[in-house]
């Protein structure tokens, strides 16, 4: 069965840190250009970040741009979202999408992608 997992979400103050994994089993992620998307409350789901598929080419929203890193290591099957100086705003519901034929660019967070992972809950208040 192929599933995507996401995982590390919590509770987090203003200015934290949290470290999102994003794992796939069934299949191998080195074939996918992978994406990160949060959902908050009564909004619509927003493209966050996304990686290559070697990992040489990342794109991000201009909302997380110096304060997050996606990486990637094909290793573990695994994508990883840093998430550094976080902000009340970033609370939302973050997913992972794998696509193997979008590229890592603005386009990449164009719907629909492939695989969906279920999402892990990010909450950043004090």
């Amino acid at each position: 069965q192929l599933q995507l997992v996401e995982s590390g979400g919590g509770l987090v103050q203003p200015g934290g840190s949290l470290r999102l994994s994003c794992a796939a089993s069934g299949f191998t992620l080195d074939y996918y250009t992978i994406g990160w998307f949060r959902q908050a409350p009564g909004k619509e789901r927003e493209g966050v970040s996304c990686i290559s598929r070697g990992g040489g080419s990342t794109n991000y929203a201009t909302s997380v741009k110096g304060r997050f890193t996606i990486s990637r290591d094909n290793t573990k099957n695994t994508v990883y979202l840093q998430m550094n100086s976080l902000k009340p705003e970033d609370t939302a519901v973050y997913y992972c999408a794998a696509d193997p034929i979008k590229t890592c660019s603005g386009s990449y967070y164009v719907f629909p992608q492939r695989y969906w992972g279920q999402g892990t809950q990010v909450t950043v208040s004090s």
